[in-house]
């Protein structure tokens, strides 16, 4: 098969309320209201309840992966602390999956993460997304004992990467 431009996963900056981003959040919170027995409705408010200048330049991002024109993957990252960014809405919709999409998204987050300066990524997620924490352990993440501390909403599987 000939790989073409438009064959190929390319990936942009966005804004969180960007077009692009809308369907796989959209997607998103039907996956959590599923997982976690909790509304659409209150999900997807939930998910756009941070401030879109968390994940705004210079101290933070938001990438959408474009395949043929259509968002497939996308994620975010946020300041943490000084040396750490912290990973949030790393997505992948669900006719995409099992092509390695989400490994190529966080490379891309992990490479914009290290050209802001930080050493370190952190994530937490839920307890029910094995599929996640498959993907964080065969990335390089670590998982932790427990989660760091941290203001706001913290779950209970916690990981975390050096940069190299």
């Amino acid at each position: 098969m000939t790989v073409t431009a438009t064959d190929e996963l390319r990936f942009l900056p966005v804004g969180q309320d960007d077009p692009l981003a809308e369907p796989l959040l959209a997607e998103l919170a039907i996956e959590y209201a599923t997982r976690y027995g909790a509304t659409e409705h209150a999900v997807a408010k939930w998910l756009r309840g941070y401030p879109a200048d968390e994940f705004a330049p210079p101290s933070g991002g938001l990438l959408i992966g474009v395949l043929n024109g259509l968002p497939v993957t996308g994620g975010a990252f946020r300041r943490f602390d000084d040396n750490t960014a912290e990973l949030k809405r790393i997505w992948t919709d669900s006719r995409y999956r099992r092509q390695g999409h989400a490994k190529a998204l966080l490379a891309h987050l992990e490479t914009e993460i290290a050209v802001r300066g930080y050493r370190f990524v952190y994530l937490t997620t839920g307890d029910r997304q094995p599929e996640a924490e498959a993907l964080y352990l065969s990335t390089g993440y670590v998982r932790l004992d427990e989660p760091l501390p941290a203001d706001g909403e913290v779950y209970p599987l916690a990981f975390q990467k050096t940069l190299s």
